[in-house]
């Protein structure tokens, strides 16, 4: 399996403790040791994170808080991905550099994917059993946004702000990001111009990432070779499920393999490729009757089925109940 690690930055709990949370409060409600403040390179596991991220919503009733931490990229980089992304070229150099790389220092996947007239940044937690607290959600946006302004040197106008989460009071983020906020949406995206991509970055240095971008990618070759294919077929089925069916040429074609070999190496693995599918269809399904007020059939077309009937079945295999039902009986 993918190697399930995240790191808590130290910087980042300065920074906590610079604007008033109470770090070793959040860490005992999280259920986690105050050990992490003082070894050099604390890490947890995704479910970890989490919980430090909901202990931070429980503990501190400062809904801003994302919004300030993240907004911190502005002055302080805290890891070689965020400052390889910084001194790019482009703004949409960056925002390839932090798709290409993000997964070195986290089980967190970012997807850049372009239309005609914009670029929506997308992050999945590739080993999450819940969908992501809604702080960190602000955080990781407004540390995007931070990042973007700071490279280009100027104030940039976003398309939008799209948010799995159910509709709330959004003044405090349209202040921030200044721009359309959607609620109800199927994934957590930020939504840039496309012609914003082209911006030059005024902190580019190509010195810099000479030096840096050899060990990005030999650390990324590494970590592929150890990544078994069952994880990099999920992770190409839950980037692409936006609507309609990814075929599992499409998928194989993605990993540069022909559909006969990934199927014998799935299933040398034990699995299938219609087995990860279902895995993932199951995994998305929860996440978007938990997290949204999406319709079930909705969710239904974003994650591939063509008709509600064939979805309410699926369903029914996985849980035992009706998408509905189990969305009423599901906590909070």
């Amino acid at each position: 399996m993918r190697a399930d690690q995240i790191p808590l930055s130290r910087g980042a709990f300065v920074r906590m403790t610079e604007i008033g949370l109470d770090v070793p409060a959040v860490l005992t409600h999280a259920g986690l040791s105050l050990d992490l403040m003082e070894v050099p390179r604390p890490v947890v596991t995704t479910a970890q994170f989490f919980a430090f991220w909901h202990a931070v919503e429980t503990i501190c009733r400062d809904p801003l808080l994302g919004l300030k931490l993240g907004d911190g990229t502005r002055h302080e980089v805290y890891d070689m991905v965020t400052a390889a992304a910084l001194h790019a070229s482009t703004l949409g150099d960056a925002l390839d550099k932090l798709a290409r790389y993000k997964r070195l220092t986290c089980p967190e996947d970012v997807v850049v994917e372009l239309t005609r007239d914009e670029a929506a940044v997308s992050m999945r937690w590739m080993l999450a059993e819940g969908h992501a607290p809604q702080l960190l959600v602000d955080a990781i946006f407004a540390s995007n946004f931070a990042l973007a302004e700071r490279g280009t040197g100027r104030p940039l106008h976003l398309r939008r702000i799209e948010l799995t989460r159910r509709p709330v009071d959004g003044e405090l983020l349209h202040a921030h990001f200044r721009c359309e906020l959607r609620f109800n949406a199927p994934q957590d995206r930020i939504v840039y111009q496309r012609l914003d991509l082209e911006l030059p970055f005024v902190t580019h240095d190509d010195g810099y990432l000479t030096d840096l971008l050899p060990v990005l990618e030999g650390s990324l070759r590494e970590q592929t070779a150890a990544t078994p294919l069952r994880d990099r077929v999920w992770n190409v089925l839950a980037r692409g499920m936006r609507g309609g069916h990814l075929r599992m040429a499409q998928v194989a074609d993605t990993l540069h393999l022909s559909s006969r070999t990934l199927q014998r190496r799935l299933g040398e693995a034990g699995t299938s490729y219609q087995q990860v599918l279902d895995q993932v269809r199951h995994h998305l399904a929860r996440r978007l009757l938990d997290a949204t007020d999406l319709d079930t059939g909705e969710i239904a077309f974003l994650l591939g089925f063509e008709e509600l009937n064939s979805f309410n079945r699926a369903f029914r295999q996985w849980e035992g109940d009706t998408p509905t039902r189990w969305r009423s009986a599901a906590p909070g």
